[in-house]
């Protein structure tokens, strides 16, 4: 099995789209009103805007997105314009992350774990 694409619920898609173009993802679809579908510029992993009416009632969405170069990419989108929550530092878990909102409040991580993502010194054999 493969994750291939996610959808995320937001409010306004044309909107969302100037963010995530902004972002450095490439439009693929566009749907106006009510969808949109992106492709990551690395690895060809899917990301789809779906209108809602309503926020769902939880934590909301957490999306993380694998940057090798992510310091150098956090630096260029604060020059955008974009605001981060946390700026790029190593986790106990061995990833560097930072953290920002999208529009409709999902948290969006960009992190780099390299080898780590997948074998981390404590993975289950």
């Amino acid at each position: 099995m493969n994750l291939n694409q996610i959808t995320i619920p937001v409010f306004n898609v044309e909107t969302s789209i100037r963010f995530y173009k902004k972002l450095g993802l490439k439009l693929i679809v566009e749907a106006l009103p009510n969808y949109a579908r992106f492709e990551c510029t690395d690895g060809g992993t899917t990301l789809s805007l779906h209108k809602v009416e309503t926020k769902p009632k939880n934590s909301g969405i957490w999306i993380y997105f694998e940057v090798e170069d992510l310091d150098q990419k956090v630096n260029q989108l604060i020059s955008q314009g974009f605001e981060f929550e946390e700026l790029p530092n190593d986790k106990p878990w061995l990833w560097r992350e930072s953290r920002l909102k999208d529009l409709d409040e999902n948290q969006l991580i960009l992190y780099y774990a390299g080898s780590n993502r997948i074998n981390p010194p404590w993975k289950i054999e």
